[in-house]
């Protein structure tokens, strides 16, 4: 931890309650102004600003000295097409829907696997300083979903899904990372991309409740969460998951049951309109703790930070209850459990080479 930095109980400026990326692979001087006067929450890297793990911890001590405190840092790490980190510094690791594939071949094995896949990227993430982790999907793999979520889904049965969902919790917490769940309250049958424009998902309140919530109220004590560009007119007929007091207020926080942080999805993405600080002051209104805005525009990370206002009241209180879940990393064999997740795997690798 840099020298600059201090306890959060020792800092007493304003937080701003938003999460925010930056451009490349250090600081440039007129990000480091902002950061230091705006002093976001915490942030979140992209594969633009991971090239080394030097790198990184070089960048994530000079994001935490920008605010002077051990700030959250978060990316998205989950396997398959959503990793940020891969080789040649860091290991590929397998899409999530390869260990539903193994779940319903085998539970008990899937179950594992699942733990283990979560607590080996912990220890890809732990060393860099990265104490979060954007993972992992509960989001149902339903037939025709949008391929933004494809295989980034574990299986298509609710309980499957809770089964394996608890198990990468558990791995990430073993591996002293923060896991986040996603996308609440469910982004499974969206046909649409929400990075380029808003689905629509018309299906009844009572469908949405016996099935795509399912997994998300079996992971409700998970510390963080993460919200839908996803419109239900069932739930709301005008606004997004994200933009929706009645959803936040009712569902995810009411029928799902979640109590932590909960974080809109990225801001920037094509699914909202408006102005970023239109967009920002939306959210935080219909009651995401955290606004999170990911590209990097420092532009639009002005805007953000100035529309999020502080974090204070019961979002301080979720956001210090979320850090507070962080625990040292258990021990781990690495070589052992790369072995035993390899062999595992086979499982459901051996027939596709059959059929290929």
């Amino acid at each position: 931890m840099p020298a600059a930095s201090s306890s959060a109980a020792e800092h007493t400026r304003p937080i701003a309650a938003a999460i925010v990326g930056v451009a490349g692979c250090a600081l440039a001087a007129e990000e480091r102004r902002l950061i230091q006067a705006r002093d976001p929450w915490g942030f979140i890297l992209f594969g633009r600003n991971c090239a080394s793990p030097d790198q990184v911890r070089a960048l994530v001590a000079e994001l935490r000295a920008a605010v002077g405190r051990e700030a959250p840092v978060l990316i998205d790490q989950e396997g398959g097409r959503v990793a940020r980190l891969g080789p040649p510094h860091w290991p590929p690791r397998p899409p999530a829907r390869r260990l539903g594939q193994l779940a319903e071949r085998d539970r008990a094995a899937g179950r594992e696997a699942a733990w283990l896949h979560a607590r080996l990227i912990a220890a890809d993430l732990a060393p860099l300083g990265i104490s979060v982790d954007c993972a992992p999907v509960l989001d149902l793999a339903l037939p025709h979903r949008t391929r933004a979520i494809g295989d980034r889904a574990l299986a298509a049965d609710p309980g499957l899904v809770a089964l394996l969902g608890q198990a990468m919790i558990e791995g990430f917490l073993a591996g002293g990372i923060l896991p986040v769940i996603k996308h609440l309250p469910g982004h499974g049958r969206a046909r649409r991309d929400s990075h380029v424009g808003l689905p629509v998902v018309a299906a009844a309140a009572a469908d949405l409740a016996g099935a795509d919530w399912l997994p998300f109220r079996a992971c409700r004590s998970a510390p963080l969460a993460i919200t839908a560009h996803v419109r239900y007119p069932a739930l709301d007929p005008s606004c997004p998951a994200t933009l929706s007091r009645p959803i936040i207020a009712e569902v995810i926080r009411g029928e799902i049951g979640f109590r932590g942080l909960l974080l809109s999805d990225d801001l920037s993405m094509g699914a909202l309109r408006g102005s970023l600080g239109e967009r920002t002051a939306a959210a935080r209104a219909a009651g995401c703790d955290i606004a999170l805005h990911c590209n990097g525009d420092l532009a639009e990370m002005v805007e953000v930070l100035d529309a999020a206002g502080p974090l204070e009241g019961e979002s301080a209180a979720r956001a210090a209850a979320a850090l507070a879940c962080a625990r040292p990393p258990d021990d781990l064999d690495a070589a052992a459990g790369e072995a035993r997740l390899a062999r595992l795997l086979a499982a459901v690798e051996a027939p596709a080479r059959a059929g290929a």
